[in-house]
């Protein structure tokens, strides 16, 4: 007889407000060939998350599961699996799988692949006691972080750090931040311990303080202009109407990424006051696998430090609530009562 779980699900997709999150029964899914099953410690609540629950982005089928920073131990193989064994315990990202064969994973671009599955949306994620994923997208964790500090590693982390990279922030260089949460708060450690002077720029009292805390030059309002002008700067608010402001608080020549899947629609740009002087404005989509294990590495070398507000599982629709509300300062995550806590 087939073993089943409690989950949850996005049932009709609206303001969260409307409670798009249904609580389902599912049938503990079962690996197949490359994959493992994975027994759910912590999920972490990631801002794509809301925009699946409120619409944003459609989701792929109904009531798929969300969550794709997800931290467990393996706990049933599949045929094939070579990397770990059972009671290793592993990160499930983003990026669920990619085709290998198109122009742009057979070029190292495996984040523009034009038939990528991805956990949370393609897939069903960690807002449940059980997921599967294939094991070759699936990371190894450094024993530095427990459950809860690995999980916003898994998405927040891996995506603020190609953010930083498609930045071309110089060695040295002067990086605004726009909006800070999960993301932020671990990017801005990253260009911090690399020698840069990192200006936040965000709504939340609560997040500009804890940016002062991590050791950002300054922290002030999010249409504020930073005290200098900046070689760089990434926007992880999902608001377009500060995409002018970022671009013109930048120095001739910089660069502002895009960090978001979603992102509101954006003003009508100057181009004298907001492009001129080859200042360039860029998106940043998915990432890689390599994104994934360069920055894993340099987190555990650093060591970041996770700001983490744990929920437990039963209560994801208020999780997510939270944080559409800017009631979470750092990052939430979701934690199973039923597994030991690290």
């Amino acid at each position: 007889m087939s073993q089943t779980m409690q989950a949850w699900a996005v049932d009709v997709p609206g303001p969260i407000d409307s409670k798009p999150l249904r609580r389902i029964e599912r049938t503990v899914p079962v690996p197949g060939h490359g994959q493992m099953r994975v027994r759910v410690s912590v999920c972490g609540v990631c801002r794509t998350d809301l925009h699946l629950a409120e619409g944003d982005l459609v989701p792929k089928h109904h009531l798929v599961i969300p969550g794709h920073e997800v931290v467990g131990v393996v706990d049933q193989l599949g045929e094939g699996c070579v990397r770990f064994v059972v009671g290793d315990r592993v990160g499930v990202p983003w990026l669920a799988r990619t085709c290998g064969i198109c122009r742009f994973c057979t070029a190292g671009k495996e984040n523009l692949c034009t038939d990528p599955r991805f956990t949370g949306w393609d897939l069903d994620g960690g807002y449940a006691p059980y997921i599967v994923t294939d094991e070759a997208y699936s990371y190894e964790l450094p024993a530095t972080f427990s459950d809860e500090e690995a999980a916003p590693l898994l998405c927040a982390g891996i995506i603020g750090y190609r953010a930083l990279r498609r930045s071309r922030l110089p060695s040295g260089g002067r990086l605004g931040i726009y909006g800070f949460g999960g993301s932020a708060h671990l990017t801005a450690q990253i260009a911090i311990a690399e020698g840069a002077r990192v200006h936040v720029l965000t709504r939340a009292p609560e997040a500009r303080e804890l940016a002062l805390q991590l050791g950002a030059s300054s922290a002030g309002d999010a249409e504020d202009l930073p005290p200098e002008p900046l070689d760089s700067a990434i926007l992880f608010a999902p608001v377009g109407n500060l995409v002018l402001p970022a671009m013109a608080a930048l120095d001739r020549g910089g660069t502002l990424a895009v960090a978001g899947i979603h992102l509101s629609d954006i003003p009508t740009l100057s181009y004298q006051e907001h492009l001129f002087q080859e200042r360039i404005l860029c998106s940043v989509t998915a990432n890689t696998r390599r994104d994934g294990e360069e920055f894993l590495e340099r987190a555990a070398r650093i060591p970041l430090r996770v700001s983490t507000v744990p929920y437990p599982l039963d209560q994801a629709d208020e999780a997510l609530s939270d944080l559409a509300h800017d009631r979470v300062t750092g990052a939430a995550v979701l934690v199973d009562a039923t597994e030991q806590r690290r």
